[in-house]
Protein backbone atom coordinates (compact mmCIF):
# COMPACT_ATOMS: atom_id res chain seq x y z
CA UNK A 1 0.00 0.00 0.00
CA UNK A 2 2.62 2.61 0.96
CA UNK A 3 4.19 1.72 -2.74
CA UNK A 4 0.84 2.77 -4.28
CA UNK A 5 0.44 6.15 -2.04
CA UNK A 6 3.24 8.14 -4.52
CA UNK A 7 1.41 6.68 -7.67
CA UNK A 8 -1.62 7.87 -6.83
CA UNK A 9 -0.45 11.15 -5.73
CA UNK A 10 1.59 11.65 -8.70
CA UNK A 11 -1.68 10.50 -11.05
CA UNK A 12 -3.67 13.20 -9.28
CA UNK A 13 -1.52 16.19 -9.26
CA UNK A 14 -0.24 15.56 -13.41
CA UNK A 15 -4.59 15.30 -13.51
CA UNK A 16 -5.37 18.26 -11.80
CA UNK A 17 -2.79 20.48 -13.18
CA UNK A 18 -3.35 19.38 -16.95
CA UNK A 19 -6.60 20.79 -16.17
CA UNK A 20 -6.17 23.89 -14.70
CA UNK A 21 -3.79 24.47 -17.56
CA UNK A 22 -5.56 23.28 -20.47
CA UNK A 23 -8.96 24.52 -19.44
CA UNK A 24 -7.55 27.97 -18.91
CA UNK A 25 -5.30 27.66 -22.38
CA UNK A 26 -8.87 26.41 -24.41
CA UNK A 27 -10.04 30.26 -22.97
CA UNK A 28 -7.61 32.02 -25.17
CA UNK A 29 -8.04 30.28 -28.93
CA UNK A 30 -11.57 28.27 -28.66
CA UNK A 31 -14.25 30.81 -30.34
CA UNK A 32 -16.92 29.41 -27.74
CA UNK A 33 -14.84 30.59 -24.72
CA UNK A 34 -17.86 32.44 -23.45
CA UNK A 35 -20.23 29.60 -23.43
CA UNK A 36 -17.97 27.76 -20.87
CA UNK A 37 -17.98 28.82 -17.06
CA UNK A 38 -15.29 27.09 -15.90
CA UNK A 39 -13.46 30.14 -13.48
CA UNK A 40 -15.56 28.11 -10.25
CA UNK A 41 -13.80 24.88 -11.77
CA UNK A 42 -10.11 26.35 -12.24
CA UNK A 43 -10.17 27.58 -8.35
CA UNK A 44 -11.05 24.58 -6.78
CA UNK A 45 -8.86 22.62 -9.17
CA UNK A 46 -6.12 24.92 -8.26
CA UNK A 47 -6.83 24.26 -4.41
CA UNK A 48 -6.96 20.99 -4.85
CA UNK A 49 -3.47 21.27 -6.79
CA UNK A 50 -2.12 22.51 -3.70
CA UNK A 51 -3.72 20.02 -1.28
CA UNK A 52 -2.10 17.56 -3.28
CA UNK A 53 1.06 19.28 -3.93
CA UNK A 54 1.31 19.01 0.00
CA UNK A 55 0.19 15.65 0.44
CA UNK A 56 2.80 14.47 -2.05
CA UNK A 57 5.32 16.67 -0.38
CA UNK A 58 5.00 14.87 2.97
CA UNK A 59 4.81 11.49 1.57
CA UNK A 60 7.89 11.90 -0.24
CA UNK A 61 9.62 13.14 2.82
CA UNK A 62 8.49 10.47 4.68
CA UNK A 63 9.85 7.91 2.32
CA UNK A 64 13.16 9.55 1.56
CA UNK A 65 13.54 10.03 5.45
CA UNK A 66 12.12 6.76 7.07
CA UNK A 67 10.82 9.36 9.65
CA UNK A 68 7.92 7.01 11.54
CA UNK A 69 7.15 10.58 14.22
CA UNK A 70 5.87 13.72 13.25
CA UNK A 71 8.78 15.41 15.08
CA UNK A 72 11.18 13.80 12.74
CA UNK A 73 9.24 14.15 9.79
CA UNK A 74 8.95 17.78 10.06
CA UNK A 75 12.40 18.28 10.68
CA UNK A 76 13.06 16.45 7.11
CA UNK A 77 10.40 18.73 5.96
CA UNK A 78 11.98 21.63 6.86
CA UNK A 79 14.84 20.80 5.47
CA UNK A 80 13.89 19.97 2.23
CA UNK A 81 11.65 22.88 1.71
CA UNK A 82 14.14 24.78 2.64
CA UNK A 83 17.22 23.31 1.78
CA UNK A 84 16.97 21.47 -1.85
CA UNK A 85 15.52 21.97 -5.11
CA UNK A 86 12.94 20.15 -5.22
CA UNK A 87 11.69 22.10 -1.88
CA UNK A 88 12.43 25.29 -3.97
CA UNK A 89 10.02 23.70 -7.06
CA UNK A 90 7.23 22.86 -4.62
CA UNK A 91 6.86 26.42 -3.33
CA UNK A 92 7.08 27.46 -6.77
CA UNK A 93 4.45 24.96 -7.67
CA UNK A 94 2.06 26.41 -4.95
CA UNK A 95 2.91 30.29 -5.72
CA UNK A 96 1.61 29.36 -8.92
CA UNK A 97 -1.45 27.83 -7.88
CA UNK A 98 -2.36 30.79 -5.20
CA UNK A 99 -2.05 32.98 -8.55
CA UNK A 100 -4.54 31.14 -10.42
CA UNK A 101 -7.12 30.70 -6.96
CA UNK A 102 -6.72 35.20 -6.66
CA UNK A 103 -6.97 35.51 -10.77
CA UNK A 104 -8.12 32.75 -12.97
CA UNK A 105 -7.29 34.96 -15.87
CA UNK A 106 -3.98 33.57 -14.84
CA UNK A 107 -5.16 30.09 -15.82
CA UNK A 108 -2.92 29.14 -18.14
CA UNK A 109 0.22 31.11 -17.22
CA UNK A 110 -0.24 29.30 -13.55
CA UNK A 111 -1.40 25.95 -14.29
CA UNK A 112 1.75 25.65 -16.60
CA UNK A 113 4.49 26.79 -14.41
CA UNK A 114 2.74 25.03 -11.89
CA UNK A 115 2.58 21.63 -14.53
CA UNK A 116 6.57 21.67 -15.30
CA UNK A 117 7.52 21.81 -11.75
CA UNK A 118 6.42 18.04 -11.78
CA UNK A 119 9.44 17.47 -14.33
CA UNK A 120 11.61 17.74 -10.81
CA UNK A 121 9.94 15.06 -9.55
CA UNK A 122 10.44 12.23 -12.33
CA UNK A 123 12.59 11.23 -15.33
CA UNK A 124 13.54 14.78 -16.19
CA UNK A 125 15.63 15.11 -13.38
CA UNK A 126 17.84 12.12 -13.68
CA UNK A 127 20.77 14.05 -15.24
CA UNK A 128 23.36 16.52 -14.85
CA UNK A 129 24.33 19.83 -16.63
CA UNK A 130 22.98 20.50 -20.17
CA UNK A 131 21.95 17.01 -21.21
CA UNK A 132 19.14 17.98 -17.82
CA UNK A 133 18.49 20.89 -19.17
CA UNK A 134 17.24 19.52 -22.73
CA UNK A 135 15.42 16.88 -20.76
CA UNK A 136 13.78 19.12 -18.62
CA UNK A 137 13.15 21.25 -21.95
CA UNK A 138 11.65 18.33 -23.69
CA UNK A 139 9.57 16.53 -20.41
CA UNK A 140 8.21 20.13 -19.88
CA UNK A 141 6.51 20.74 -23.64
CA UNK A 142 5.59 16.78 -23.31
CA UNK A 143 3.56 17.68 -20.32
CA UNK A 144 2.06 21.42 -21.60
CA UNK A 145 1.29 19.58 -24.78
CA UNK A 146 -0.08 17.01 -23.26
CA UNK A 147 -2.42 19.10 -20.86
CA UNK A 148 -3.50 21.46 -23.67
CA UNK A 149 -5.37 18.33 -25.31
CA UNK A 150 -6.45 16.99 -22.15
CA UNK A 151 -7.66 20.70 -20.91
CA UNK A 152 -9.95 20.86 -24.64
CA UNK A 153 -11.55 17.19 -23.83
CA UNK A 154 -12.88 18.30 -20.72
CA UNK A 155 -14.03 21.98 -22.43
CA UNK A 156 -15.81 19.48 -25.17
CA UNK A 157 -17.20 17.29 -22.42
CA UNK A 158 -18.41 20.61 -20.67
CA UNK A 159 -19.85 22.00 -23.44
CA UNK A 160 -21.70 18.42 -24.50
CA UNK A 161 -23.55 18.38 -20.74
CA UNK A 162 -24.04 22.36 -20.64
CA UNK A 163 -27.75 23.28 -20.48
CA UNK A 164 -27.09 26.82 -20.69
CA UNK A 165 -28.13 26.57 -24.69
CA UNK A 166 -30.34 25.05 -26.34
CA UNK A 167 -29.70 21.79 -28.22
CA UNK A 168 -29.24 23.75 -31.69
CA UNK A 169 -27.28 26.06 -30.19
CA UNK A 170 -25.02 23.61 -28.63
CA UNK A 171 -24.59 21.57 -31.68
CA UNK A 172 -23.38 24.68 -33.27
CA UNK A 173 -20.99 25.76 -30.81
CA UNK A 174 -19.68 22.49 -31.10
CA UNK A 175 -19.08 22.22 -34.56
CA UNK A 176 -17.50 25.35 -34.27
CA UNK A 177 -15.18 24.51 -31.69
CA UNK A 178 -14.09 21.61 -33.38
CA UNK A 179 -13.22 22.78 -36.27
CA UNK A 180 -11.58 25.26 -34.62
CA UNK A 181 -9.23 23.12 -32.62
CA UNK A 182 -7.93 21.18 -35.29
CA UNK A 183 -4.68 23.02 -36.38
CA UNK A 184 -3.94 23.49 -32.64
CA UNK A 185 -4.68 19.98 -32.28
CA UNK A 186 -2.50 18.80 -34.61
CA UNK A 187 0.51 21.24 -33.68
CA UNK A 188 -0.38 19.14 -29.92
CA UNK A 189 0.28 16.06 -31.57
CA UNK A 190 3.24 16.97 -33.43
CA UNK A 191 5.06 18.32 -29.90
CA UNK A 192 3.67 15.06 -28.57
CA UNK A 193 5.39 12.67 -30.75
CA UNK A 194 8.84 14.62 -31.01
CA UNK A 195 9.16 15.15 -27.48
CA UNK A 196 8.16 11.64 -26.64
CA UNK A 197 11.05 10.32 -29.16
CA UNK A 198 13.07 12.40 -27.23
CA UNK A 199 12.35 11.74 -23.93
CA UNK A 200 12.27 7.58 -24.82
CA UNK A 201 16.32 8.47 -26.15
CA UNK A 202 16.73 10.40 -22.64
CA UNK A 203 15.60 7.61 -20.41
CA UNK A 204 16.72 4.95 -22.64
CA UNK A 205 18.91 5.50 -24.77
CA UNK A 206 19.27 4.42 -28.56
CA UNK A 207 17.47 1.13 -27.93
CA UNK A 208 14.94 -0.56 -27.55
CA UNK A 209 15.70 -2.03 -24.41
CA UNK A 210 12.53 0.43 -22.95
CA UNK A 211 10.19 -1.51 -25.22
CA UNK A 212 11.29 -5.28 -24.93
CA UNK A 213 11.37 -6.32 -21.54
CA UNK A 214 10.36 -5.99 -17.90
CA UNK A 215 7.39 -4.04 -16.04
CA UNK A 216 8.60 -0.63 -17.56
CA UNK A 217 8.30 -1.77 -21.17
CA UNK A 218 4.79 -3.32 -20.59
CA UNK A 219 3.35 -0.22 -19.25
CA UNK A 220 5.53 2.31 -22.02
CA UNK A 221 3.98 0.01 -24.69
CA UNK A 222 0.77 0.32 -22.89
CA UNK A 223 0.73 4.01 -23.14
CA UNK A 224 1.70 4.23 -26.26
CA UNK A 225 -0.94 1.88 -27.45
CA UNK A 226 -3.62 3.96 -25.92
CA UNK A 227 -1.87 7.26 -27.40
CA UNK A 228 -2.80 5.14 -30.58
CA UNK A 229 -6.13 5.19 -29.88
CA UNK A 230 -6.60 8.36 -28.80
CA UNK A 231 -4.91 9.51 -31.99
CA UNK A 232 -7.57 7.34 -34.30
CA UNK A 233 -10.32 9.37 -32.33
CA UNK A 234 -8.90 12.24 -33.07
CA UNK A 235 -8.91 11.70 -37.07
CA UNK A 236 -12.47 10.23 -36.53
CA UNK A 237 -13.69 13.47 -34.89
CA UNK A 238 -12.15 15.71 -37.30
CA UNK A 239 -12.84 13.96 -40.74
CA UNK A 240 -16.18 12.01 -39.72
CA UNK A 241 -17.97 13.58 -36.32
CA UNK A 242 -17.13 17.33 -36.93
CA UNK A 243 -18.57 17.06 -40.58
CA UNK A 244 -21.97 15.24 -39.27
CA UNK A 245 -22.85 17.79 -36.91
CA UNK A 246 -22.31 20.25 -39.09
CA UNK A 247 -25.29 18.63 -41.31
CA UNK A 248 -27.35 17.70 -38.26
CA UNK A 249 -27.64 21.27 -38.26
CA UNK A 250 -28.60 22.01 -41.93
CA UNK A 251 -31.21 18.90 -41.11
CA UNK A 252 -32.52 20.06 -37.83
CA UNK A 253 -31.46 16.53 -36.10
CA UNK A 254 -28.46 16.44 -33.85
CA UNK A 255 -29.79 13.38 -31.53
CA UNK A 256 -27.11 10.95 -33.75
CA UNK A 257 -24.06 13.25 -34.20
CA UNK A 258 -24.29 14.48 -30.02
CA UNK A 259 -24.72 10.76 -29.68
CA UNK A 260 -21.38 9.86 -31.45
CA UNK A 261 -19.45 12.74 -29.97
CA UNK A 262 -20.56 12.26 -26.54
CA UNK A 263 -19.43 8.49 -27.41
CA UNK A 264 -16.01 9.42 -28.59
CA UNK A 265 -14.90 12.15 -26.34
CA UNK A 266 -15.79 9.85 -23.21
CA UNK A 267 -13.20 7.42 -24.73
CA UNK A 268 -10.43 9.57 -25.28
CA UNK A 269 -11.33 10.69 -21.67
CA UNK A 270 -11.47 7.81 -20.64
CA UNK A 271 -8.29 6.89 -22.43
CA UNK A 272 -6.47 9.66 -20.71
CA UNK A 273 -7.29 8.47 -17.37
CA UNK A 274 -5.53 5.50 -18.08
CA UNK A 275 -2.34 6.86 -19.54
CA UNK A 276 -2.23 9.81 -16.98
CA UNK A 277 -2.24 6.55 -14.32
CA UNK A 278 0.92 4.72 -16.31
CA UNK A 279 2.60 7.81 -16.70
CA UNK A 280 2.68 8.34 -12.64
CA UNK A 281 3.37 4.95 -12.60
CA UNK A 282 6.25 5.06 -15.12
CA UNK A 283 7.98 8.25 -13.42
CA UNK A 284 8.58 5.74 -10.08
CA UNK A 285 10.25 3.39 -12.57
CA UNK A 286 13.26 2.85 -13.68
CA UNK A 287 13.37 1.96 -17.29
CA UNK A 288 14.99 -1.74 -17.02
Amino acid sequence: MSELIPVLLRFALYSDLMLVFGLGLFGFYAAERRLLSVQPLLRVLAGLGGLFSVLSMLSMTQAMSGAEDWPTLWAHLHMMLGQTELGWTWWLRVAALVLVVLDTRLATLGGGVALVTLTWTGHGAMHEGTLRFWHVLSDSAHLLAAAGWVGALAAFGLLLVSRSLPQAGRVQALARTLAGFARIGSGFVLVLVVTGVANYLFVVGPNLDGLTGGLYALLLCLKLGLFGLMLGLAALNRVHLAPLLQQSLAAGEHGAALKALRRSIALELAAVVVILGLVAWLGTLAPT
